[in-house]
């Protein structure tokens, strides 16, 4: 099994990859941390934060891409 700071690595690419639709429309992404049972913490900055839709946008967009690019990983929480 990989270590959490390679799997941390490997979520911030992920964010990354996101990172340009959330800014498009005035939001953004923080890492918070990478738990020790592989939930990863996030929080939505910007115009995502607290916006109707931004429990949809992390599950079915964040959530999503970060479970197919690392399927250790076993939720997506927001902080």
């Amino acid at each position: 099994m990989s270590d959490i700071k390679t799997i941390k690595e490997k979520v911030v690419k992920v964010l990354d990859k996101v990172r340009p639709y959330l800014q498009s429309d005035g939001g953004d992404i923080e890492l918070i941390e990478v738990t020790d049972d592989l939930s990863v913490k996030v929080r939505l900055k910007g115009a995502c934060h607290g916006c109707p839709y931004s429990m949809q946008t992390l599950k079915a967009g964040v959530e999503q891409a970060i479970l197919k690019e690392v399927p250790e990983i076993k939720k997506v929480i927001s902080a």
